[in-house]
């Protein structure tokens, strides 16, 4: 069906290119979720994966797995905008957070955030099996196995041994202070 509706989205089709975007809309928002971040931020980073998606609707390899492509660069778009937002708020009270209130540790908000993007870099890492995998199981509400099973077309007793051996991979591929 996704491919179907990329090679007609390829060529100048706008309903194919809709109902594309209406498919992959909760893929984006899922993953954009997870970043937490201010609804104008997420907002952006919607409008930027879809954008990202027209640039290079040509050049997706695999166009039945665009879902799992727009959900990898709506990521990716989440990682530059928490990047962008790195900037020194500079406040009268030298101890005061970006807020403007009196943080206990002024470098936690840092070193989570950092802790943050090292995952999602480590999971970007990962292979695209992985990812799909890893993106589907932690959806809410969570799927069954059944479920899990027939979307990526994998005898439902690998999914356990898959999902850890996917998880062993992204714990490798973080850093130390992870």
């Amino acid at each position: 069906m996704d491919e179907d509706l990329v090679g007609r989205a390829r060529s100048g089709d706008h309903a194919a290119w809709r109902a594309l975007v209406d498919r992959c809309t909760p893929a984006a928002w899922a993953a954009i979720r997870r970043f937490r971040l201010q609804e104008a931020d997420a907002n952006d980073a919607y409008a930027w994966t879809f954008c990202r998606l027209v640039e290079h609707l040509d050049s997706i390899r695999d166009p039945q797995a665009v879902g799992a492509w727009v959900a990898s660069t709506a990521s990716r778009e989440c990682l530059r905008i928490v990047r962008l937002q790195r900037r020194v708020d500079l406040t009268d009270d030298p101890d005061a957070g970006s807020d403007g209130t009196l943080d206990d540790d002024p470098f936690e908000h840092d070193e989570l955030e950092a802790r943050r993007v090292a995952v999602w870099t480590a999971f970007e890492s990962l292979s695209e099996a992985c990812k799909r995998l890893l993106r589907i199981l932690t959806t809410e509400p969570a799927p069954s196995y059944d479920d899990v099973s027939a979307a990526l077309g994998m005898p439902r007793g690998s999914i356990g041994p898959t999902r850890a051996r996917c998880l062993a991979r992204l714990r490798q591929a973080l850093p130390e202070a992870a």
